[in-house]
């Protein structure tokens, strides 16, 4: 038994008991208290009220000009919130996963995940269309519906989603804790580097920290259509493996293809079925006509010889050419 670190690479025997997160009243209050927060960003910034101002306060004190010598690591860092690069990185650490505990729910939480983010902030970004810091026309507007789409932040929101996963996903409560300080540590850095970098609003940032929230915190309710998609999935797969197991295996005839089995009359004193032969186009014989007695027993030999002229008999009174014994019997 290896009881060394690589161990725990190996392949769990049986699929472990996970405790899946349930709607609880604490999660109820943080999700009622983020949603209050998401709409209240909202409402700040249609009425141009003090968030407005501080976001143009901050675009115009431009730290990216006050620190330069910040700006090549925060380019780098600020990758840790693009939705490709995460999700591919992620996806492949819930993919070994999933292999290992014999479960496709951590797989499966992810794309609920990311669907969800695309479709509530995409659709935000889109309804709103504001326009960024680089691309502002007048200053002290909040520049709504103007056809831009960086209201909420995306690359907030995705750090919040795609790294506070893992802390979702955690199967110890000391895993968990340690995952949730990484992926908030990561999804604060990532939003304020956004600001740093002037790519994004003040406000855009604080709304993108909701809106991921906001998805983690409702990943519960998903956990039901969760389920019965992996079952459904597991169905499937066992569907196939029986029809698999199911389906008949020809053989393959070594030395060429064969010729099919002729039927012959059977010959008197013969009993039961003789050997079979092959076809007549494959074994250069010819076809004999069944037997007009109508046995069910039908018998299989050899393709008949025929005689030369020479070898013949001569003909009988009685009109045939063949043994008395080779002939066909007729009647009852």
């Amino acid at each position: 038994m290896r009881t060394d670190i690589f161990a725990r690479l190996d392949r769990e025997p049986e699929p472990p008991k996970i405790e899946i997160p349930r709607m609880s009243r604490t999660r109820l209050a943080l999700f009622g208290g983020t949603s209050a927060f998401y709409l209240a960003i909202v409402v700040a910034v249609l009425a141009s009220t003090w968030l407005v101002i501080i976001d143009w306060k901050v675009m115009l004190f431009r730290p990216y000009q006050q620190w330069p010598e910040l700006h090549a690591f925060l380019d780098y860092f600020v990758v840790l919130g693009q939705r490709g690069p995460t999700a591919v990185m992620v996806a492949a650490w819930l993919g070994w996963r999933s292999w290992r505990q014999h479960t496709l729910r951590p797989l499966l939480v992810l794309g609920v995940s990311l669907l969800l983010l695309n479709t509530t902030v995409g659709a935000v970004k889109i309804g709103l269309g504001r326009l960024g810091p680089h691309y502002a026309t007048q200053i002290g507007s909040p520049e709504l519906f103007a056809g831009g789409d960086i209201f909420p932040s995306g690359h907030t929101a995705n750090a919040v989603v795609t790294w506070g996963i893992l802390a979702y996903l955690a199967t110890t409560p000391k895993t968990r804790r340690y995952l949730s300080a990484l992926s908030a540590t990561v999804s604060l850095g990532v939003g304020l580097t956004t600001v740093y970098l002037g790519t994004h609003w003040l406000s855009d940032v604080l709304l993108g920290w909701a809106a991921g929230l906001l998805i983690l915190l409702a990943l519960p309710w998903c956990e039901p259509l969760i389920g019965r998609t992996e079952a459904w999935i597991f169905e499937q797969r066992e569907q196939w493996r029986a029809r698999r197991r199911l389906a008949p295996s020809l053989p393959v005839a070594s030395g060429g293809p064969r010729g099919a089995l002729v039927p012959r009359r059977p010959t008197p004193g013969s009993a039961g079925a003789a050997e079979p032969v092959r076809s007549p186009v494959a074994a250069g014989g010819m076809v004999v006509p069944a037997p007009p007695s109508g046995r069910s027993t039908t018998q299989f030999t050899q393709p008949r010889h025929h005689a030369g002229r020479a070898e013949r008999g001569a003909v009988t009174p009685s009109g045939g050419r063949r043994p008395p014994a080779t002939r066909a019997t007729h009647g009852g």
